[in-house]
């Protein structure tokens, strides 16, 4: 069964350990704190973003936080045609005028960190966004990036394929 990830059949691939996750997540942390911009916010772009987002709150002594749900990559190197945002929606009506961090695991063709931007920015928020991993491909580019990369990202919660009922 082909999942997400399954990326056994590339040679050339970037593999994020757990331990090299968390070192990402700090090592991002103090460079956001060490920048002008001071989030009030941090808005995961989920799901590749919900544990980013998670120890970058940590990280930062962020208690706020919310997600916002976009669908694009189907399977490795496939996508839908266009991103698309899926139910429940973030209270756009909270985030007006406050200073948010879009957390995202890989700007990799930026449409999908590109469409959450623009929906949030339309709705009077200021955003900057940070991702673990930026490629050049990107249509976007993130204020925070901790490493860039052209290879495909095994990340390591879905390096493995989703678990099953035991028998």
């Amino acid at each position: 069964m082909a999942y997400h990830a399954d990326s056994t059949d590339l040679e050339e691939k970037e593999i994020l350990s757990w331990d090299m996750f968390g070192r990402s997540a700090r090592e991002m942390a103090q460079t956001i704190a060490d920048s002008d911009y001071d989030p009030e916010i941090v808005i995961a772009v989920a799901r590749g973003g919900l544990l980013p987002a998670g120890a970058l709150a940590y990280a930062l002594g962020l208690k706020l936080s919310d997600a916002i749900n976009v669908e694009f990559y189907t399977d490795v190197h496939e996508t839908l045609p266009d991103p698309i945002l899926l139910a429940p929606m973030l209270d756009i009506d909270a985030i007006k005028g406050k200073k948010l961090l879009v957390v995202y695991d890989v700007a990799d063709s930026g449409r999908t960190l590109a469409l959450v931007l623009e929906l949030l920015r339309k709705h009077g928020a200021e955003a900057q966004s940070a991702v673990i991993y930026a490629k050049s491909a990107s249509i976007v580019d993130p204020d925070f990036v901790w490493k860039r990369t052209d290879q495909w990202i095994v990340f390591p919660w879905s390096a493995e394929p989703p678990v099953e009922p035991s028998k």
